[in-house]
């Protein structure tokens, strides 16, 4: 299907074969009350960016009917200036010609996605960037996880995520076990459930280190008050665990997976070859059944679909009725596979309104205290991802890209502070920012201040202004 893009009738169709993410280049080229407000769908074209030699996935008619749109989510990408690193955050040590050609064109400022006095979780952020008010839909993270996975969350029960964690010497040395693979932590969490696992309590496998525990009646486990695993790299884990009312089973539970994990064959194999045992397991982020929250058709009127390697996205894209994509090669680390995973984004475009695009590899690196690999991961977002955005702007899809919360590697942690956005639309152009940094976003003197509202700005028929 040839793609008819309004105002720029001439150029070729988005149908064209894919050259350059395929490797075969060619020559020649706010708020209302329970929910967010519904806005108008966009009608206008967006501006026009320097042409690069990369060829679209997606065939569509983009006429005033059919406007498309693409998120990209950039996770724990902002930070703290780093003091042994010229002072630098990783976004300005960075090297992102894309990401600074498309400021170039679009709106550069600062969005807050942690309402104040929340936990300043992806979870809350995230919900935050796709529209919807956390302080009306976020209940916790585990039921979002969970309906990821397909676990129903009935009245009476509550569900946490449970990480396989690598303990040593009293201390918490891998809030990930080293990264385990899927099919061995498969193995440990089907031996927690055979050893620990009754009546009141499941475990349910997930991706990674990261998995669901579910425990039937005992309400106050609610109550006690939980350390997430990453928030404590190299804490003496005694000082940690659950505490408070409720608090007493969990510490349980975790106290008879050590007796499971330790020596199983699994970790036996793995100090083998050198790598950390997946020794105890960490409960935390626990939840009840969550409120039903609206659709993004009837809330924005777009169809919509999301990719990302993490099970809070893929159940925040249910929860709202969006298509969860999957791409092979697309994972919650910095092994990432970026350009399947942008190669599988825009060809879904040929068939939804929007798609979101959330990579959680800058965070994990924040979370590991890495600066090359967090600058690593935000570099390869850049020549992978963004690069393939210039195009889609060009040729009339707008674009939306901005980091969820900041990482900063001196805390490895979630912190709640305002991180860059930028927004390509056509009627905008560049208001002063040189860099997607930081500084530069702070610099605009543009600050939403409702992350939530962003959303609306974004698909609204209007172009947004913001003062």
């Amino acid at each position: 299907m040839k793609a008819v893009l309004g105002k720029q009738q001439g150029r070729k169709s988005c149908s064209r074969a894919l050259l350059k993410i395929a490797g075969r280049e060619e020559s020649g080229r706010e708020d209302s009350n329970l929910r967010p407000q519904r806005p108008e769908r966009c009608a206008l074209p967006i501006c026009a960016t320097p042409r690069l030699p990369v060829v679209l996935l997606y065939s569509a008619s983009m006429n005033a009917a059919n406007m498309k749109y693409f998120v990209l989510i950039m996770d724990g990408a902002a930070g703290w200036a780093l003091p042994a690193n010229e002072r630098k955050t990783c976004l300005e040590l960075a090297r992102t010609p894309h990401l600074d050609a498309l400021v170039k064109t679009g709106t550069l400022g600062l969005v807050h996605n942690v309402p104040e006095g929340m936990e300043p979780s992806s979870a809350c952020a995230c919900m935050s960037l796709l529209g919807y008010d956390p302080r009306v839909y976020y209940k916790g993270r585990g039921s979002i996880e969970a309906r990821s996975m397909e676990i129903p969350v009935r009245e009476g029960e509550h569900v946490f995520r449970c990480n396989l964690v690598s303990v040593r010497d009293g201390r918490m040395d891998s809030y990930s076990s080293g990264y385990i693979n899927n099919e061995e932590s498969r193995e440990l969490i089907l031996a927690l459930e055979a050893a620990v696992g009754d009546d009141e309590v499941s475990f349910f496998p997930g991706i990674s280190y990261r998995h669901i525990c579910k425990i039937k009646g005992h309400e106050d486990v609610l109550e006690a008050k939980c350390t997430p695993a990453h928030d404590i790299p190299g804490g003496v884990i005694s000082q940690y665990l659950p505490c408070g009312r409720g608090s007493e089973f969990l510490r349980d539970l975790m106290s008879r997976s050590v007796e499971v994990l330790e020596n199983h064959p699994v970790n036996v194999s793995r100090r083998a070859r050198g790598e950390v045992p997946a020794n105890m397991m960490w409960l935390f982020w626990g939840s009840g059944q969550i409120p039903p929250m609206p659709s993004f058709s009837e809330t924005y009127g777009l169809s919509s679909a999301i990719t990302s390697g993490v099970d809070l996205l893929q159940g925040l894209g249910k929860m709202v009725g969006m298509k969860v994509l999957d791409i092979p090669g697309v994972t919650g680390d910095i092994q990432n596979d970026y350009s399947a995973q942008i190669r599988g984004a825009v060809a879904a475009l040929d068939t939804n309104d929007m798609v979101v695009a959330h990579v959680e590899a800058p965070d994990e690196a924040g979370h590991d205290g890495s600066v090359a690999d967090k600058v690593e991961a935000i570099e390869r977002i850049d020549g992978d991802m963004v690069s393939v955005l210039r195009e889609l702007a060009e040729d009339g899809v707008r674009i939306l890209i901005a980091p969820d919360h900041p990482t900063p590697i001196e805390v490895q942690t979630h912190v709640a502070e305002p991180v860059p956005f930028l927004l390509c639309a056509e009627g905008m152009a560049g208001n002063g920012g040189a860099r997607f940094t930081e500084d530069e976003a702070a610099r605009t003197g543009v600050v939403v201040t409702d992350g939530f509202s962003l959303m609306g700005k974004f698909t609204a028929r209007e172009v947004p202004r913001w003062h």
